[in-house]
């Protein structure tokens, strides 16, 4: 375990991108899943049964669809993140790892807690309640989350 913030900022993207590509592996199996049960229920039904079901199985499909869209979207995200350079940065913004008073934060994607050696980073999306506070913020800006008032202490 290093303590140079930029190595645990590149690690913690590594298990980022590692998770998001898992959960669309997953997604696309969920969805060819449905779309075969889509198949065989065109197959052996008939009637009102056949209708609601095969609703209901379209319902799942859009569904499954719509997280594909979404995975792939935090996909690119990440990528793009882990394209930016480590020169110094002055301001909270996307991709940038920011140490508080209280915890460490990566403005990407909601992946949630990330723990790299003794250090818990949260991975949070900047749409997040929090990202939108941290957003902007320099180093020495103070905010309140969840009646916690934090301060930035640095970023990275």
């Amino acid at each position: 375990m290093t303590n140079n913030y930029f190595d645990i900022k590149g690690e913690v993207l590594d298990i980022a991108l590692k998770r998001t590509r898992e959960r669309i592996t997953m997604i696309e199996s969920a969805l060819e899943t449905a779309r075969d049960s889509s198949n065989d229920d065109t197959k052996s039904s008939a009637g009102d049964k056949y209708e609601t079901s095969r609703e209901m199985i379209q319902q799942d499909i859009n569904r499954y669809q719509k997280q594909l869209v979404e995975a792939n979207k935090d996909l690119q995200q990440l990528i793009s993140i882990e394209s930016l350079s480590n020169d110094v940065i002055d301001v909270v913004r996307l991709g940038t790892l920011v140490q508080t008073n209280v915890g460490l934060y990566l403005i990407a994607t909601s992946i949630g807690a990330v723990k790299i050696g003794t250090n818990n980073i949260f991975v949070i999306s900047s749409a997040s309640p929090i990202g939108q506070l941290l957003i902007g913020k320099k180093i020495g800006d103070s905010f309140v989350f969840n009646n916690v008032n934090q301060k930035v202490i640095a970023i990275y």
